[in-house]
């Protein structure tokens, strides 16, 4: 309990019943002032709001230091990624020794300056073989229109519809390669890649060599856009037709897990195996290509390889029974019943 001294002092008083020896009953108090502890708690609370100002502004300095050197390497990166945007895409963030997160930030924005140099060294070694192939052409048709009106009737309307016709091919091939860079979507649909190859075939004409077909009876239903793999098949065809000694066939039949294959065979030289993947690279022609008229511009299997792999297939290029390259081409079948991909 609590007592009052007539001095204002406050005192806490305890009581405690205890029998003496002679059996009489005593009442025992104790007390206490409680000025030592209000002292205390007074001298406490005048320590904070002395010190706790002092104590936040430590903290905080603290924190500013720490967090200041911590991001530092945040800052660095940064700094020299801006510099990078600004035109040279050949240097590197630096990248700090340890093995938190911003070491792993600083591998990846390398990783990501390491793609985006390939990209766009890649596009601007198109852009230069783009405007070699096209130069060509256009020189060629400058010179005979020139010719021609100076002299009319020197005017050789064959060549200039052949110059214009290769023109118009490489335009429409470096057209598709831009749309598929870009991530053009095909507008792909349900066909029958037998029915398919069948119309291409009777439409073709000027072929140097006559096509055999092998079309077995039977649907071979694929999802995909008709006009990219008729542009599939057209390539393939003119390829072999270009290598071809007497002989180009194509064949469609069931491939593994459900997929459809598309073969086109020729009894040309063959493809050696060092140069079965640099063929579908833009603008490579290999060293039997003959000249630039009779072996393209270098873009045909380019074109198949992208349009395949934007359907989800494969093509892979071995050799022909009796000599010769098979070029085949792998695209996911589609189940019969729901009319879906596996």
């Amino acid at each position: 309990m609590h007592d009052d001294h007539p001095d204002g002092q406050q005192f806490r008083v305890a009581g405690l019943l205890a029998t003496a020896p002679n059996g009489q009953t005593v009442t025992v108090y104790a007390g206490s002032s409680l000025n030592t502890e209000r002292q205390a708690v007074s001298g406490v609370r005048d320590a904070m709001l002395i010190g706790l100002p002092a104590l936040l502004l430590v903290v905080a300095a603290v924190t500013w230091l720490v967090t200041r050197r911590a991001l530092r390497p945040v800052e660095n990166i940064r700094a020299e990624l801006a510099e990078i945007m600004d035109g040279d895409l050949s240097r590197r963030v630096p990248q700090p020794a340890s093995r938190d997160e911003v070491a792993r930030l600083a591998r990846t924005t390398n990783a990501t300056l390491a793609a985006l140099e390939q990209s766009v060294e890649r596009q601007r070694q198109f852009v230069a073989d783009a405007s070699h192939e096209l130069r060509s052409p256009i020189a060629s048709l400058r010179t005979q229109l020139e010719v021609a009106r100076a002299h009319p009737d020197l005017l050789e309307l064959d060549g200039l519809i052949e110059d214009t016709v290769r023109l118009e091919r490489v335009a429409s091939d470096l057209l598709l390669l831009a749309r598929l860079d870009a991530g053009e979507q095909p507008r792909a649909e349900r066909l029958d890649l037998a029915e398919l190859v069948r119309d291409e075939l009777a439409h073709r004409s000027g072929d140097r060599l006559p096509i055999a077909a092998a079309l077995p009876d039977g649907a071979f239903p694929v999802h995909a856009s008709r006009t990219q793999l008729a542009r599939v098949l057209g390539n393939l065809l003119d390829n072999a037709q270009r290598h071809a000694g007497s002989t180009v066939r194509v064949a469609v039949c069931h491939g593994a897990a459900g997929a459809v294959a598309l073969d086109v065979i020729d009894d040309g030289p063959g493809v050696p195996p060092a140069d079965r993947e640099r063929i579908f690279t833009r603008f490579i022609r290999l060293d039997d290509a003959r000249t630039r008229d009779e072996g393209g511009a270098g873009l045909g299997l380019a074109i198949v390889r992208d349009v395949v792999h934007r359907h989800g297939g494969r093509i892979e290029v071995g050799d022909a029974d009796g000599g010769g390259a098979r070029f085949t081409v792998t695209l996911p079948g589609v189940a019969r019943s729901t009319g879906h991909r596996p």
